[in-house]
């Protein structure tokens, strides 16, 4: 059967319309926004821009919004002057207006909780007094230690500043947190054993690596409201190595997400590539369905949503065009995930989400890097 372009909208919107519950947060519908690093926060602090950014796409539809990574009050999160900080109380205030705005136009908004451990970029001076630390004290692809090597202390105070985070972030309004457990940084950094060499507690197989996440997110559950949504990032690649995994089947993926459901996670985002490919053998099931189906808890989908290829291309500054939506309902309508973060594509065109809840599908705008002078 013929199906019509106006009858493939119609779907599009009847999909992504329905609203969907982690913990005790109704989000409006399925759509959420990927948290996308920015470095528009001089100082650490969101301005009036931050505020426009994310309550114009709250305003046209989005109703999750996950925001880019925050660093949370550890010496060593992180080193750029224009990542925004969670902690300070200009820096809180900042947020707190951001959260109040997305509310006003009716969406819902967690911020993203981060550390970025052993992961540098050179164009930044280092942290006086604060060192690069890690699991191992390695980078990504190295052999021999650059950073320091977490002590029992460091761990301990990391996961208290992720705790105050979240309990800040509950006190000045958020509707949840997410942790940041992907792509390289710390947190991930443990959970994988190319850069956990550990011989203690918190390293060896796949369970005693994921201990250090399951203690944030046990101590972030303890320090908010039962029903505060907490959510859990992670992937199997990393910025410096797209090949990387930290499951090669299901059953290693088990048990690195069990201990992380059982101390607290509400709901994980699951960051791919590619969203649309097969995770493991012998089943047509992605990283969020796999997670979805071996933890019971709600999953969300990310990976050149809305783009015809790899995020990848455009992240390289390379364009892309507007990418079918068909596969994407396919699995929605089946439930093996229950949202979908869109990144670049709602990046080029902050109105995807309003033009796709109304079936106008037809007017989405392909992905042009070169077009986009500010990320407004």
């Amino acid at each position: 059967m013929t199906v019509t372009a106006s009858e493939a909208a119609s779907r599009a919107a009847q999909i992504l319309a329905r609203p969907a519950t982690i913990n005790g947060l109704t989000v409006p519908n399925r759509i959420a926004m990927a948290p996308m690093t920015r470095m528009f926060s001089p100082g650490g602090i969101p301005g009036d821009d931050v505020v426009s950014y994310y309550a114009r796409r709250a305003a046209a539809g989005v109703g999750l919004i996950v925001t880019e990574g925050t660093y949370v009050g550890h010496d060593s999160a992180g080193q750029s002057d224009r990542v925004p900080r969670f902690h300070g109380a200009e820096q809180l205030a900042g947020w707190a207006r951001v959260a109040e705005a997305v509310h006003a136009a009716g969406g819902t908004i967690v911020p993203q909780l981060w550390h970025i451990g052993m992961v540098r970029n050179q164009d930044d001076p280092p942290v006086a007094g604060a060192p690069a630390v890690g699991p191992s004290g390695l980078r990504i692809g190295a052999d021999e230690a650059t950073g320091r090597a977490m002590t029992q202390h460091d761990v301990d105070e990391v996961i208290g500043a992720f705790a105050e985070a979240a309990a800040d972030a509950e006190r000045i309004g958020f509707d949840g947190v997410e942790i940041h457990g992907a792509h390289g940084y710390l947190v991930d950094q443990f959970l994988w054993a190319g850069t956990n060499r550990r011989t203690d507690a918190y390293g060896g197989d796949p369970v005693a690596r994921t201990r250090f996440a399951a203690e944030i997110v046990a101590a972030v559950r303890e320090r908010v409201s039962p029903d505060f949504p907490v959510l859990f990032r992670y992937s199997q690649w990393k910025q410096e190595a797209y090949d990387a995994r930290l499951a090669d089947t299901p059953e290693e993926l088990e048990a690195i997400l069990t201990p992380l459901a059982a101390a607290g996670v509400d709901a994980f985002h699951a960051s791919t590539r590619r969203y649309w490919l097969p995770e493991f053998d012998g089943s047509d099931l992605n990283l969020a369905g796999w997670t979805k189906k071996l933890t019971g808890k709600p999953a969300i989908t990310v990976g050149s949503v809305g783009l015809d290829g790899d995020f990848i291309k455009a992240f390289q500054g390379q364009g892309a065009e507007v990418g079918s939506l068909d596969n994407l309902l396919d699995r929605l309508e089946r439930e093996e995930f229950d949202l979908v973060a869109v990144g670049r594509a709602l990046l080029q065109d902050p109105q995807w989400a309003e033009k796709v809840l109304a079936g106008r599908v037809g007017e989405l705008a392909p992905y042009d890097p070169a077009a986009l002078k500010t990320l407004s």
